[in-house]
C-alpha cells in the first residue's frame, strides 16, 4: 500500500490527466451484465487477440499508457441494452452495435487502421444511421450525470477516474471544508434519497453528524430488489467509483469510519468492480488509516444479501449485515440514530451517492437548475416491458411520462396502446394512460396515489 499526501497525490492525477490527453485510439467494449450476456467478453477478447496477432500494441489500463498504443477497455452499461454488443470508438466518436467476434477483423482493419466507418454495425432507425452515441434518438432527451461515464470510461481503472475528476470531490471535502458545509451544501442542493422515499439526503447526514458517539458508519443500500429494476446494477458494474466517492464524502460530513456496501449475491459482477475499485482505492491510500496525510481514516467494506426482498428495509439491511435474521424494526429509533450495531448510521442507496461527488464539486445551485424545484437532478429509470426500446435512461426530474415512454422509449411495440406503466416496484402503484402527461418527480408521483420508488418502469399496452 502506497501512503500518499495530497501534494503527491495531486501530482499522480496530473500524471494521469497527462497521459489521457495523449490517448490515441480506444476501443470501448461495453462489459455491463446485459452485453456480456449477449457475447461481449467473446468480442473484447478477440479484439484483444487480433490486436497482439497484427503487433499492434495494446494497453488495457492508464497505468499502462504508451502514445502508439490501442487502448482496450471494459465499459460499464450504455444503457441500450437490446442493441448490444456495443463496440464505441474513439476520437472517431463512432459506436457499432450487435457486435461479434466475427467482426473484429473488419473492425480493426477498416475502422481503427483506415479510420473508416462500418455502416452494416451502425444502430439505424426510421431508415437512418446513427455513427454517434449520442445522436441517436434514445439518448437524445437524457440527460446523464450519474451515468454519465458508463459506456465512456474504463470501469475497472481507477486512474482514468481520476484522470476525469474523480476523488477531487472528496479532496475538497477533506482538506477544503468543514462536516458542517458539507451538510449544508447537500441540504441546499435539495437531493432527496434515490432509494424511493426521497427524504433529504443533507438532513439525514446532519443528523448523524450531530449524535454523539464513540462509533459511526456509512452503509449502502445496493440490493435493489424491485422487479425490472437495473439502475444501481449498473451504476455499481459501470462507475463504481464515483458512489465510493459519495460515501466516502458521507463519511467525513459525519464523522464515520466504517463503510458497509449491502449489494445482493445476484449482482457477481457489481460486487467484483466493487470490490477491484476498494482494493485500488486502499492501494493508492485513499482508503485506510490517515487518508492523504489527513488525520481520516475511514474503510469499506462489502456484504451479499442472499436475495430477501424485505433486506431492501433500511433495518432489516443493517440486521443483516450485522448477522441476524432481516426483520424491519419498529421505528423510533431510527437509523440515524441506533442504526448498524446500534450506532448513528448514513443509509443511502447507489444512485443517492453517485450524485454528491458532483454536488460538491459544482455547487448546490448548478444541482438546482436540473429538475424541478422540489426535485432537482436527474433520475435514472429502467424501462421494460412491451415497449421498443427497453433499457436504463437518466432523465431530469419532472420529465413528463409520455416524454420516457415515446421520445425515450421509442413508443409501444408493434400495433399495440400505450395502457399503463407499473411504478415504483411491488409498493408503486400503477399510472394509465390518462395520467401519462404528468411529470416524474417525488410530489407529482404521489399526488397520482403511487411511488417513484427506485426508479423500475414496466410499461404495459393493451
Amino acid at each position: 500500500m502506497i501512503r500518499r499526501t495530497k501534494l503527491t497525490f495531486d501530482a499522480q492525477r496530473w500524471k494521469a490527466e497527462e497521459a489521457l490527453t495523449r490517448e490515441g485510439v480506444s476501443n470501448m467494449v461495453c462489459a455491463g451484465t446485459g452485453c456480456i450476456a449477449s457475447g461481449a467478453m467473446a468480442v473484447y477478447e478477440t479484439l484483444h487477440r487480433l490486436c497482439k496477432e497484427k503487433g499492434l500494441p495494446v494497453s488495457v489500463s492508464l497505468s499502462e499508457h504508451a502514445d502508439d498504443a490501442i487502448h482496450l477497455k471494459k465499459t460499464g452499461c450504455h444503457g441500450f441494452c437490446e442493441i448490444g454488443p456495443l463496440v464505441n470508438i474513439s476520437p472517431m466518436n463512432v459506436i457499432y452495435t450487435h457486435v461479434k467476434p466475427e467482426d473484429c477483423e473488419e473492425i480493426i482493419e477498416k475502422t481503427i487502421k483506415g479510420g473508416k466507418v462500418i455502416q452494416r454495425l451502425l444502430f439505424e432507425e426510421d431508415g437512418k444511421k446513427y455513427k454517434a452515441r449520442d445522436d441517436i434518438p434514445f439518448y437524445l432527451k437524457q440527460q446523464r450525470l450519474i451515468l454519465r461515464e458508463c459506456g465512456l470510461s474504463n470501469c475497472e481503472d481507477i486512474w482514468e477516474y481520476i484522470a476525469k475528476g474523480g476523488y477531487s470531490a472528496f479532496e475538497k471535502a477533506l482538506f477544503e471544508m468543514t462536516d458542517e458545509q458539507i451538510c449544508m451544501e447537500v441540504i441546499s442542493s435539495g437531493l432527496r434519497g434515490r432509494g424511493g422515499g426521497g427524504f433529504p439526503t443533507g438532513k439525514k447526514w446532519a443528523q448523524v453528524k450531530a449524535q454523539k458517539a464513540e462509533q459511526k458508519y456509512v452503509v449502502c443500500n445496493g440490493d435493489e430488489g424491485d422487479p425490472g429494476a437495473f439502475m444501481d446494477r449498473s451504476i455499481m458494474e459501470g462507475d463504481p467509483h464515483r458512489m465510493l466517492e459519495g460515501m466516502m464524502i458521507a463519511a467525513v460530513a459525519c464523522g464515520a469510519t466504517e463503510g458497509y456496501i449491502y449489494v445482493r449475491a445476484e449482482y457477481p459482477l457489481a460486487v467484483f468492480r466493487l470490490r477491484t475499485a476498494i482494493e485500488q482505492a486502499k492501494e493508492i491510500g485513499l482508503l485506510g488509516k490517515n487518508i492523504l496525510g489527513s488525520g481520516f481514516d475511514f474503510d469499506l467494506h462489502i456484504n451479499q444479501g442472499a436475495g430477501a426482498f424485505v433486506c431492501g428495509e433500511g433495518s432489516a439491511l443493517t440486521a443483516s449485515i450485522e448477522g441476524k435474521r432481516g426483520m424491519p424494526r419498529t421505528k423510533p429509533p431510527r437509523t440515524v440514530e441506533h442504526g448498524l450495531f446500534e450506532m448513528p448510521t448514513v443509509l443511502n442507496n447507489v444512485e443517492t451517492y453517485a450524485n454528491v461527488p458532483s454536488i460538491i464539486s459544482k455547487g448546490a445551485k448548478w444541482f438546482c437548475t436540473i429538475g424541478t424545484e422540489s426535485s432537482p437532478g436527474t433520475k435514472a429509470f429502467a424501462i421494460t416491458g412491451n415497449i421498443a426500446n427497453t433499457g436504463l435512461i437518466e432523465v431530469p426530474m419532472g420529465t413528463t411520462l409520455r416524454e420516457v415512454v415515446y421520445t425515450v422509449g421509442g413508443g409501444m411495440r408493434g400495433e399495440g396502446q400505450f395502457k399503463a406503466v407499473q411504478i415504483g416496484g411491488p409498493s408503486g402503484g400503477c399510472l394509465i394512460d390518462d395520467q401519462i402527461d404528468h411529470p416524474l418527480d417525488f410530489d407529482s408521483v404521489k399526488k397520482l396515489d403511487a411511488i417513484m420508488g427506485s426508479g423500475g418502469l414496466v410499461v404495459m399496452d393493451e
